[in-house]
């Protein structure tokens, strides 16, 4: 290969689909989904327009991949946390979701407001799906076991914490009325809170 021939020939194949992911997250998370085109991915990529087809489909369907990585609690949660009290692991948990969301603001907030695509079902599958399975993690990370009898509640009163983690981080994020150790201490004591107090008292265990 010479140094004259496009530069992106030299990624993998991975390392390019997900170079073109990164792109089209930041942009989704600056502009309307509207005003994001395939074109305007490509070039700030650095490739071609055929290659979002090749590895992603449409915009809509690169959209969906963004939106669904961004509100899905990763696996690697349960990487981070140690065996440990119940309020430090809770520390650990919200201190690593927060150095996430200091990473991708800008996308966590289109993606916990999704509004480019309006009404869609689509994109509503897809938010309650990354609900269930992100509280389901956040469970599993803290260690906490739950029958069998009781965990479509507990899942749904995570799936509720989940809600003012949202809301938390827009306080944080867009508006600046809470910094980040107002909105760790807000998340971390809630969670806490949550699995001592909260679910013994709804379900009776």
């Amino acid at each position: 290969m010479t140094d004259s021939e496009p530069r992106w020939r030299r990624l993998e194949p991975d390392e390019r689909r997900e170079q073109i992911f990164a792109c089209a997250a930041r942009l989704f998370g600056e502009r309307p989904y509207a005003d994001v085109s395939t074109s305007d991915i490509a070039t700030a990529a650095g490739v071609a327009r055929g290659l979002i087809n090749h590895y992603f489909g449409t915009k809509r369907e690169l959209y969906l991949a963004v939106l669904r990585r961004a509100v899905t609690l990763p696996q690697a949660t349960l990487d981070i946390v140690t065996d440990g009290p119940l309020e430090e692991k809770a520390r650990v948990v919200v201190d690593w979701f927060l150095t996430l969301v200091t990473r991708h603001g800008k996308t966590w907030l289109v993606a916990t407001a999704p509004d480019g695509l309006g009404s869609d079902p689509e994109v509503e599958a897809i938010l309650v799906e990354a609900e269930r399975r992100s509280a389901a993690r956040v469970l599993e990370a803290l260690g906490v076991k739950v029958d069998s009898v009781h965990s479509e509640t507990c899942n749904a009163l995570v799936r509720a914490y989940g809600g003012m983690v949202k809301a938390a981080g827009r306080e944080w994020l867009l508006r600046g009325d809470l910094d980040r150790d107002q909105v760790h201490t807000l998340l971390s004591r809630a969670l806490v809170t949550l699995i001592e107090d909260v679910f013994p008292a709804i379900s009776g265990t």
